[in-house]
């Protein structure tokens, strides 16, 4: 069973010399060095040989062609080593080397390799300075006896020589050296950290879309979010109206002809009675399936006592056993609250339908400024969300508050779902 999801973030961590994930990052800039230098070192390679014009200019034309490949080396040295995600956003070569040209990504993909790559580079040549020459400093008393005493680094030498100060301090040198590593291994993750910013908000910014293209992507996932609420929203209406149909309306009439039937029977008969006892079986049946259907529109649990409550209810009424585990410090918002409540309950209705399941599992935890829920079974798995089990209006449910929601149900189980929703809406 899965019991948690960690939503992949850029690390967090003090920037301190001990810190396992400074080493880490110190060592990604490192390794980043030749990538960042690739199209710098192209270009001046030109410069470097005679005829002084052609071999820069061929230079220059093969950075320019080569820049898409370039660009998604980049990307992927900053989503595999860095957890830093850059939608992808290549220019449009469909228009031939002309729109190729014209295009504002190719440009700006372009600065980044030939301007800021190299600066991030220097930066990151600086902070790999730093950490060589503060260990090289700080472990000095562990091989300075192996130097000639004569040296800088020799044991024993004294600062400053004679003659430089009136009074000698009689200060070994390594006292001076040591305090320095310490000092630069200090200053060191600060430096990395600095540098592994700008790096990931220059890639942002050049080789990410533009804010205008943002926006225009931004537009068009809430026009499918919308039209998606709009599906969703109308298959619930017909769920509602089959439910009242093949349910609640049959009932009624049931109810109806069994009381029809009574008066017309001769006063005091014995199988009025009867018929009468029958119908109100009938009325019962009635109201408690009005009754679901009305605590599955919006139930009165949810808004007075929130998801944790609600959800309760709902794995208590499930045939099989629900383990539910919600780690939530605050409520979230309403909407946020019924989606994940609708999206819980319509999935555990499915595994107790159609998975074969024994057991479910049910987790609900806040993650920063997110939502995450994971429903899980040990059934027969093969859920398809175009087979209409209601899994693709979950999908467009989720979708309608910017949310997400994944499902993994190989053949022979089990079953993953993951949503992921933003605590506030």
């Amino acid at each position: 069973m899965v019991t948690t999801l960690a939503r992949r973030q850029e690390p967090r961590y003090r920037p301190v010399p001990w810190s396992p994930a400074a080493w880490r990052q110190a060592l990604y800039l490192t390794g980043s060095i030749p990538v960042l230098l690739a199209a710098p070192v192209l270009v001046a390679a030109g410069f470097l040989h005679p005829p002084k014009w052609a071999l820069p200019l061929l230079a220059l034309v093969v950075v320019f062609l080569a820049t898409p490949v370039l660009t998604a080396v980049q990307r992927h040295r900053l989503r595999a080593a860095a957890g830093v995600d850059i939608p992808p956003q290549e220019p449009r070569t469909r228009a031939g080397l002309i729109g190729y040209a014209r295009s504002p990504a190719t440009w700006r993909q372009l600065a980044y390799h030939l301007l800021a790559a190299p600066l991030l580079a220097a930066g990151a040549l600086v902070a790999f300075g730093m950490w060589l020459a503060g260990l090289v400093y700080t472990l000095l008393y562990a091989y300075a006896w192996t130097m000639p005493p004569q040296s800088l680094l020799g044991h024993g030498q004294s600062w400053p020589p004679d003659g430089y100060l009136p009074h000698r301090l009689n200060i070994p040198v390594d006292v001076y050296l040591t305090l320095a590593g310490i000092a630069l291994l200090a200053a060191a993750p600060w430096l990395t950290a600095g540098v592994a910013a700008l790096d990931a908000r220059a890639a942002r910014a050049l080789l990410g879309p533009s804010r205008a293209e943002e926006l225009q992507h931004q537009v068009e996932h809430l026009a499918q979010t919308r039209t998606g609420a709009l599906d969703a929203a109308d298959a619930e209406r017909r769920r509602l109206e089959r439910d009242l149909h093949d349910g609640t309306q049959q009932r009624l009439v049931a109810l109806a002809m069994r009381l029809g039937m009574a008066r017309a029977e001769p006063a005091g008969a014995a199988q009025a009675h009867q018929v009468i006892a029958e119908a109100h079986e009938d009325a019962k049946a009635a109201l408690a399936e009005l009754r679901n259907l009305i605590r599955g529109l919006h139930p009165a649990v949810l808004q007075d006592r929130g998801l944790d409550a609600a959800l309760s209810g709902v794995a208590a009424r499930m045939a099989i056993p629900v383990r539910l585990t919600v780690d939530m410090p605050r409520r979230p918002s309403p909407v946020i609250e019924a989606v994940a409540y609708f999206v819980v309950s319509e999935s555990l209705t499915n595994i107790t339908k159609h998975a074969q399941a024994s057991q479910a599992e049910v987790v609900v935890q806040r993650a920063g400024d997110r939502l995450h829920i994971i429903v899980s079974d040990d059934g027969a798995g093969g859920a398809d969300p175009a087979r209409g089990t209601g899994l693709a209006g979950l999908a467009k449910r989720a979708a309608s508050v910017d949310g997400t929601f994944e499902i993994v149900s190989p053949p022979g189980g089990p079953t993953l779902i993951t949503v992921d929703l933003p605590y506030a809406r």
